[in-house]
């Protein structure tokens, strides 16, 4: 199975993104590997950068959060008075004090001043979660459209050194990492701190000691955690692997099944699928097992300094030091005071991963872009399709030279055909033509014009291409062909579809012209895809044609048809054929025979077989072995 195919359908822990942590609380996501990124700071600064335009909502973000984690903190001292007032009343009718009452009255009051504060904590923090909210969609708004304005500048080899998947990954899954850790961590990193400084503040003013106390059942914590943690994260990083490689088998096996039958591998196949389904189950529970013993571990030590705050605070009390009510109100801090811990080591992790992510989507920022365009561009308003290749000289990067010292004048409707065995430059050529790459050396000129003096939009726009490979995009029949020209209208597209021979099997089909190709347009045959590419081929109504064997795909007598509307399309126009089968570009005005990068041979048809060179025996070898064709370079 190719690499790029594993990349693409891995979870998205797979595909370079960072995982997710576990909740808020910690829990079996505490054990799971981090990506790290690899200048944390450098990149932890350019993503701050991002979020500058936004300080005003970040400033108002913070004070609501203060505000509301203010609120929050102060309720259980204030309930702690009514929890006293209540006990001072009980007490004094146990001991028979005369006219001893319970003061209902303060208390009623004390629970109406916290609900109060509990309504404005909630406010505060939904109006703290709606401005973050706007604060992060803009941000991630504003980095996709800058990773997708960059993808449209970089040229052709940024893509042909990377998979799709790698790509597809870091624009979508590592951008929305980010936007998943500014919408919810960031406000979570912030409440969690604000709410671990108050909560300490407001268990000093209670109780130094009890203080002390609750703070040396950390150390405790963090030992447990750790040991946990680096023996769950081993196994974690195995089941992600497992995980890969089933993904993977079960990919192959699905979109091989038809050669897994004919070969009769099916027990093979499902041996293998139990084989590694075993390793990702042993590797997943021990993982779950072994992160899952940390939250009860935690509550253990927890309960335990539970006990000893209590029994201290029993005895403070008891010597009147503290009053019954603080000590109910240090215990609820008591258990605030771990939970905030937890959350920021778990969003540590996580703004961890974020960076990671964020220096990946970074590195397609800076790729080097395409060669500028010249600042006054050179336009071609009645294009001729005279085109020249001047001494080019090209390689591709830290390769052998592919091409040396080409010299190729072509006439204005002249049909050109580019021939030779795999590898030879044929290809390369044509990108060049386009400028998908920069020359190393020479020049190509179309109508006396330097190609890198126009606009590369224009360039591009001079050319119609019909590949051997069709594309055709999710979307009817006819937005399909109308891709061809903008604005063109439907008595154009029906004009182009029968031309290319295509009006009648669209007809054919239930819905017509409107009938919706799926994504991967399964729904009509190969040969069917063709005719609607060179329909779109057609209506672009280009100077300059490149076809690429563009009827390998259609049966004879399609074939027939499709020549015959390639001929009437070529007419007037300069086309480039690179040639699969030879027996199709006997016609053709000149024919340039490739090899190493170099045009070896040029010429037309009887000319190169009467030279007897390399044209000759590659004609002869043809169909001497019944019509074997040759591959496009």
């Amino acid at each position: 199975m190719s690499q790029d195919n594993r990349h693409r359908h891995q979870p998205s822990a797979q595909r370079g993104r960072g995982p997710r942590l576990g909740g808020p609380h910690g829990g079996p996501g505490m054990g799971m590997p981090v990506e790290k990124a690899k200048d944390f700071k450098g990149t932890l600064k350019r993503l701050i950068r991002y979020l500058r335009p936004h300080k005003v909502q970040l400033i108002a973000v913070l004070v609501m959060a203060i505000i509301s984690t203010i609120f929050s903190i102060v309720s259980p001292k204030i309930m702690g008075k009514a929890t006293t007032k209540l006990f001072e009343g009980i007490m004094a009718k146990f001991q028979g004090v005369p006219d001893a009452t319970i003061d209902f009255e303060y208390i009623w009051h004390i629970i109406l001043i916290l609900l109060a504060f509990y309504v404005l904590s909630a406010l505060f923090s939904y109006f703290q979660q709606f401005l973050m909210a706007g604060v992060a969609q803009k941000t991630v708004y504003d980095l996709r459209r800058e990773v997708n304005d960059k993808l449209s500048r970089l040229p052709l080899k940024y893509y042909d050194a990377r998979t799709h998947g790698e790509t597809l990954s870091r624009v979508t899954n590592d951008v929305d990492n980010i936007s998943s850790t500014l919408q919810q961590s960031l406000t979570q990193l912030i409440t969690s701190i604000l709410t671990l400084i108050g909560v300490l503040v407001m268990m000093l003013t209670i109780s130094p000691l009890l203080t002390l106390i609750a703070v040396l059942t950390l150390p405790v914590s963090i030992v447990a955690i750790s040991a946990f943690a680096k023996r769950s994260q081993k196994q974690f990083v195995r089941q992600q692997a497992e995980l890969g490689k089933l993904n993977g088998h079960v990919e192959e096996m699905y979109t091989g099944h038809k050669v897994i039958k004919v070969f009769g591998r099916e027990k093979k196949s499902l041996e293998q699928f139990d084989e590694i389904n075993g390793r990702l189950y042993e590797a997943g529970w021990k993982a779950q097992f072994i992160s899952g013993m940390i939250m009860p571990i935690m509550g253990f030590i927890g309960n335990i300094g539970y006990v000893f705050v209590a029994v201290v605070g029993g005895i403070l009390v008891t010597k009147q030091s503290i009053t019954i009510g603080d000590v109910q109100a240090f215990i609820q801090y008591a258990r605030q005071f771990t939970q905030p811990i937890t959350q920021t080591a778990n969003i540590a992790n996580i703004i961890q991963s974020t960076v990671a992510s964020a220096e990946r989507v970074f590195e397609i920022l800076d790729e080097e872009e395409e060669v500028r365009e010249a600042d006054k561009p050179v336009s071609l308003p009645e294009p001729q399709g005279r085109v020249a290749f001047e001494h080019v000289k090209f390689g591709y990067e830290g390769k052998q030279p592919l091409i040396s010292d080409m010299n190729i004048e072509v006439s204005p409707g002249q049909t050109v055909a580019i021939v030779g065995p795999t590898g030879a430059g044929k290809t390369t050529l044509i990108n060049l033509l386009m400028r998908f790459y920069e020359l190393n050396d020479g020049a190509i000129t179309i109508d006396g014009v330097n190609i890198t003096e126009m606009k590369r939009g224009e360039l591009r726009s001079l050319f119609g291409m019909v590949l051997q490979d069709t594309w055709l995009f999710n979307g009817t029949i006819r937005d399909n062909i109308a891709y061809g020209r903008e604005g063109a209208t439907e008595a154009e597209v029906i004009r182009a579809a029968k031309t290319a021979h295509a009006d009648h099997f669209i007809r054919t089909l239930p819905g017509g012209y409107d009938t919706i190709l799926n994504e991967e347009a399964s729904n009509i045959s190969q040969g069917q895809k063709q005719l609607l590419t060179i329909a779109r081929a057609i209506l672009a109504d280009p100077a300059v044609l490149i076809l690429d064997e563009a009827t390998s795909s259609v049966d004879t007598r399609t074939e027939f048809y499709i020549q015959k509307a390639m001929n009437e399309l070529m007419k007037g126009r300069t086309s480039f054929v690179i040639a699969h089968r030879l027996s199709t570009i006997k016609d053709a005005d000149l024919i340039l025979v490739m090899n190493h990068g170099s045009v070896i041979e040029q010429g037309n048809h009887e000319e190169l077989l009467a030279k007897g060179g390399f044209y000759a025996d590659l004609y002869n070898s043809q169909f001497s072995k019944g019509g074997f064709d040759q591959e496009a370079g």
